[in-house]
């Protein structure tokens, strides 16, 4: 099983609505950006996701999340009314993936970027780099470790 992390606006996608329907799966779609796409390629079902809020008043990590379908074509691509349609992509060549994911459980607490940064262990972790900008990033063993020690 791999770890990975995953960036949202709560406001769009956050830990409580996964939350609210903890046996629904919810659809991990929207994004554009080509090595964050390809990192959803290499999930698969079982692997753990963290929630990281991002762009609101309390960024930080939020939650887990499990992989419950594995990579498919991001159904919003193929939709000229989406602010995700992308016109060079076509059902027979998609450019953008999806997956599902399930509620597993909501952290004690957020843990804070400023909490994470401050972690020794965690400074390969693509989220504490300067400049990095992705949505999507794998985490290793160690670091998911490292990181639930804090709240546990």
């Amino acid at each position: 099983m791999a770890h990975w992390l995953m960036k949202t606006e709560p406001d769009e996608c956050g830990i409580d609505d996964f939350a609210k329907a903890p046996d629904t799966p919810i659809t991990w779609d929207g994004v554009r950006n080509y090595q964050a796409r390809n990192f959803i390629k290499e999930m698969a079902v079982g692997d753990e996701v963290f929630i990281y809020h991002s762009s609101c008043k309390h960024i930080g990590i939020a939650g887990v999340v499990k992989v419950v379908k594995a990579a498919y074509p991001d159904p919003v691509q193929f939709k000229p009314q989406s602010a995700y349609y992308d016109e060079k992509s076509s059902v027979e060549k998609p450019r953008w993936q999806s997956v599902d994911l399930s509620f597993v459980r909501k952290l004690p607490r957020l843990i804070p970027l400023d909490e994470l940064k401050a972690l020794s262990g965690l400074e390969d972790l693509a989220l504490v780099k300067r400049g990095s900008r992705l949505s999507v990033m794998p985490v290793s063993n160690e670091q998911w470790q490292i990181i639930l020690e804090q709240v546990s």
